[in-house]
C-alpha cells in the first residue's frame, strides 16, 4: 500500500494518477474534504481507501497502522496558503503533523517523500539547499523550513529514504480548486478565457512590468521526481525541484495568448501588503537532485503550457 496525504489536492492527486499509470491501485488517500470542492480531483482515480486527515492522524498516534505493509508515504498534506496568518494553525499542520509521519516512517524504514517549498528561500537571489540561502518571508515558508531543519538533524541514523522536495512554481492539471492560490498560469488562462484580458503586476524589486521571474515547473515532473525517489535506492536530504531556468511572467502570458489565439495583457500596481512578501525571482539549483540520480529532462514551459491548455479546454 502507498499512502498519499493531501491526496485530493493538486500535487497529491497527480501523484495518485501517476501511481495509477504504473498499475498501482492499493493507495490510501488522506485529505480533508470538509470545506472543499477538490473531491473532483478524485473522481477519475483508483485507490483502495480514503481517510479524513484527522482520523488518519489519530490512527497513526494510536498505532493502528503499525503492522500495515506500506511501500511508501508521499506527504503532500499541508496548509499552503502563503497569506495565512494563523501561526498556530500553520505550525500544527506543517510541522507537528509532519514530525509524526516522519518518525512513523523512519522507525519502519518506509520511504518518506514530503513536500517542502521554495518559499523557504524568501526573496533571495541564491536557491541552494544551504542555510545561507534560507530566509522565508511568511509563516508558511518558515513552517516548511523548520521541518526541513528538523529532518536534517535526525538523518544521521536514517537508512531508508527521507526526501524533502522544495517545489518551485508548480502548474498543471488538478489545481483549479485552489482559487487564489492556484498558479499564475491558471489564473491568467482563466482571465483570458473569461474576459479576454489578464493582469500582471507592475515592476517591483528592480524588475520591469511583468518581468518578475519564476522557475515554473510542470506538475508531471513533480510526480516523476516523487516516484523516482520513493522507488529508488535510499536517499536522504532536502532537494530543490524546478527546471533550473527562470521565465518571466510576460513570457508565460504571451505564450498563453498564442496558444489560445486571443487575449490582452495589462498591468496593475502590487498591493502594499504583498510587496514585502513577494518573491520577484526564483530559479532552482538542481545540482543536488541530479547527484541523487534523477537525470530526466524537465518539461519546457512551451511544452507544458501547450499540454495544460489542451487539457483545460477538454474539461
Amino acid at each position: 500500500m502507498y499512502i498519499v496525504t493531501g491526496g485530493a489536492g493538486f500535487i497529491g492527486a497527480n501523484i495518485v494518477e501517476g501511481l495509477n499509470l504504473r498499475g498501482e491501485n492499493d493507495i490510501l488517500v488522506v485529505d480533508n474534504l470538509e470545506k472543499s470542492t477538490k473531491f473532483r480531483n478524485l473522481v477519475d482515480l483508483e485507490f483502495s481507501d480514503f481517510l479524513d486527515k484527522r482520523d488518519f492522524r489519530d490512527a497513526i498516534e494510536k498505532g493502528r497502522f503499525d503492522h500495515a505493509r506500506i511501500r511508501g508515504i508521499f506527504h503532500q498534506g499541508a496548509c499552503s496558503d502563503t497569506m495565512e496568518y494563523d501561526g498556530r494553525y500553520m505550525m500544527d499542520n506543517n510541522f507537528s503533523y509532519s514530525k509524526l509521519l516522519f518518525h512513523f516512517a523512519v522507525e519502519r524504514e518506509i520511504p518518506f517523500v514530503y513536500a517542502s517549498s521554495a518559499a523557504t528561500y524568501g526573496n533571495g537571489i541564491r536557491f541552494t539547499e544551504e542555510r545561507s540561502s534560507e530566509e522565508p518571508l511568511n509563516i508558511y515558508g518558515y513552517s516548511k523550513l523548520l521541518f526541513d531543519r528538523y529532518v536534517e538533524r535526525h538523518l544521521a541514523d536514517v537508512e531508508s529514504t527521507v526526501a524533502g522536495l522544495r517545489y518551485f512554481n508548480v502548474y498543471g492539471p488538478r489545481e483549479e480548486h485552489k482559487g487564489r492560490m492556484a498558479s499564475m498560469v491558471y489564473q491568467s488562462y482563466r482571465q483570458l478565457r473569461d474576459d479576454g484580458v489578464t493582469w500582471l503586476f507592475q515592476g517591483t524589486g528592480g524588475y520591469g512590468d511583468g518581468e518578475q521571474r519564476r522557475d515554473f515547473v510542470y506538475v508531471r515532473d513533480i510526480v516523476d521526481v516523487n516516484l523516482f525517489l520513493a522507488d529508488g535506492v535510499p536517499v536522504q536530504g532536502v532537494f530543490n525541484v524546478g527546471t533550473g531556468k527562470s521565465r518571466s511572467f510576460n513570457e508565460i502570458v504571451h505564450t498563453l495568448i498564442v496558444l489560445m489565439g486571443r487575449g490582452e495583457l495589462k498591468y496593475k500596481p502590487m498591493p502594499d501588503n504583498l510587496r514585502e512578501k513577494y518573491q520577484n525571482f526564483t530559479e532552482a539549483d538542481i545540482t543536488r537532485l541530479r547527484r541523487a540520480g534523477y537525470g530526466k529532462a524537465f518539461t519546457s514551459i512551451e511544452e507544458g503550457l501547450g499540454e495544460y491548455v489542451a487539457r483545460l479546454r477538454e474539461a
